[in-house]
């Protein structure tokens, strides 16, 4: 074997030569050398002999060194620091996008997020990416151009919605409040027989005012008037209770990586029948092909049809995380896991008054238990509070996002984080730089 081996190498190095040598011939045939025994120059010998490109960009320094990865906590308003358990998942071996096997997780993901969103929606998959992926396939496939939209801002996240939907040409209708306050139902029925929208967007948890907005009655409204409701719930799901079904929400979505624990990257999204034929009897394609339920739909199994055909290649290893989140979820129940968000994020109330600062949300019963906002204490300097907090004690608190900057500082604690024990190293972090980190000048 060896020498067969041998053999064989010998023989392919015999052929590089041969065709080395007659590619130099060649060469020189082009520059007008007559015979193979002509004399030739060094320069011309280089020329010929180097390959036909080279490399002038030396590889970076920084990719020569190891991966470095600092153990931060992560007590901002998401991502949040992942259990073991999901990160061993996702380091698992990856198979192929179109394999039986992982079409076989995709159905455990499907039937997972029906349980998370209460919901027997048969179209319901994950889109591949974050959660404003499902913000936009949400509004691309129930939109088309020209169309009311009725868009609730009292955040950041509506005006994401009402920018999505005005760049694809919706007419879009704006009901705004500053951050925190919340509409009455009266407040969105008003809105909606005045505008006639076929879409009415709503976020359950507005993260960056720290708002768990009410749902219930909502719906009703919405089928009333022959508008579609649609949801969101990034930073809420799991950490709130919702009920997709009974509050007759045509569209619901969420993010992974908040209250599920799991990585950023993939985004649950479920259409109930209203949803539906609003979006498969459209008179134009949605403007995302990605994004397009006609083929998400196939690609996850929801169009009834035998195969399942090539759409885009899937986040195998983000599918393989988030199936094990909602494994998680479906172990330790949904009742229980709101149950527990409420409970420390109660803790951490007491705590923050103890300290002395103010709840940016006075009602409690409006705030969202997986992530907490505090109004900037006078004197300080916000950036400066939670600078000083990372350099300290390695941990991510945030200030406010969109309108919210400058009205609040945020500590999220949720899914794997949401535990006392983390409430008490958030609360002794922000102790130490209230008491250490200079106050501004007035």
């Amino acid at each position: 074997m060896i020498n067969g081996y041998l053999g064989t190498r010998t023989s392919v190095m015999m052929q590089r030569a041969f065709f080395g040598r007659s590619l130099l011939l060649a060469q020189q045939a082009a520059v007008g050398l007559d015979s193979p025994l002509a004399p030739r120059s060094a320069p011309l010998l280089q020329r010929l002999e180097r390959p036909m490109s080279s490399v002038t960009i030396p590889p970076p320094a920084c990719m020569l060194r190891p991966l470095e990865v600092p153990m931060r906590y992560l007590f901002g308003p998401g991502p949040s620091n992942v259990p073991p358990r999901i990160l061993a998942a996702g380091a698992r071996q990856i198979i192929g996008h179109t394999h039986t096997e992982m079409y076989e997780i995709m159905n455990d993901i499907k039937k997972g997020i029906q349980y998370a969103f209460q919901t027997e929606n048969h179209m319901t998959i994950a889109m591949s990416g974050s959660g404003h992926a499902a913000m936009e396939c949400a509004v691309f496939n129930t939109v088309e151009p020209g169309e009311s939209v009725l868009i609730s801002i009292n955040g950041i996240w509506g005006e994401r919605v009402a920018e999505i939907a005005e760049r694809m040409g919706a007419n879009v209708h704006r009901m705004v409040k500053t951050p925190g306050g919340y509409f009455t139902n009266k407040e969105i029925e008003q809105a909606i027989a005045k505008y006639k929208p076929v879409l009415f967007f709503l976020a359950h948890g507005e993260s960056s005012a720290g708002l768990c907005h009410p749902v219930d009655g909502i719906g009703d409204i919405c089928r009333k008037h022959n508008c579609l409701f649609l949801v969101d719930t990034v930073a809420s799901l799991g950490a709130a209770p919702i009920f997709m079904d009974k509050q007759n929400i045509d569209i619901l979505y969420c993010g992974s990586q908040k209250a599920l624990n799991a990585p950023p990257g993939t985004a649950p999204i479920s259409f109930n029948d209203r949803a539906c034929h609003k979006m498969f009897n459209r008179k134009t394609k949605p403007v995302s092909y990605l994004f397009d339920m006609t083929q998400l739909s196939n690609y996850w199994g929801c169009d009834g049809k035998p195969a399942r055909v090539y759409h885009h290649t899937g986040p195998v290893s983000g599918f393989f995380a988030l199936r094990e989140a909602l494994a998680i979820l479906a172990e330790k129940g949904l009742e229980e896991s709101w149950k527990k968000h409420k409970e420390v994020a109660a803790y951490l109330y007491r705590g923050l008054e103890d300290l002395g600062l103010k709840l940016f949300i006075p009602e409690r019963d409006l705030r969202l238990p997986s992530v907490t906002t505090i109004a900037i204490p006078d004197g300080y300097d916000w950036m400066g509070l939670l600078t000083y907090i990372m350099k300290h004690h390695q941990i991510e608190m945030t200030g406010g996002l969109g309108p919210s900057v400058g009205m609040v500082m945020r500590i999220g604690l949720m899914g794997y984080n949401c535990e006392k024990t983390n409430a008490d190293l958030a609360l002794h972090a922000l102790e130490d730089a209230l008491k250490n980190y200079k106050k501004r000048r007035a």
